[in-house]
């Protein structure tokens, strides 16, 4: 569900303090646990470090991401492939056969 448009879009307040701090270039990453924060255009061009749960992971921001949140480019979980045991043996077929056709 989306913010009503009256309310406007949330900035968390700390995040633009730090941006007002200095220049991108001065600041290095923003650390920041506010994954529910929508880029505003003010933003391009710094970098956060965006917590996932985890760990911190560097995210630079472009004009692309302005309305986007913060949360949208930092995954939460690993994807592990499908398949296991039978899934192994159909990648290793494919392997054997397209190695053959790389040789000639």
């Amino acid at each position: 569900m989306s913010r009503s448009t009256k309310k406007g879009p949330f900035v968390d307040p700390n995040i633009l303090k730090k941006i007002a701090k200095g220049k991108p270039e001065e600041l290095g990453a923003i650390k920041t646990w506010a994954r529910a924060s929508e880029i505003s255009p003010d933003m391009v061009g710094y970098t956060f470090a965006v917590h996932n749960g985890r760990i911190f992971i560097d995210l630079r921001i472009s004009e692309e991401m302005v309305g986007h949140r913060l949360g949208e480019f930092v995954l939460t979980r690993k994807f592990v492939r499908h398949g296991g045991k039978i899934q192994k043996e159909v990648e290793q077929k494919a392997a054997q056969a397209t190695a053959p056709a790389a040789k000639k």
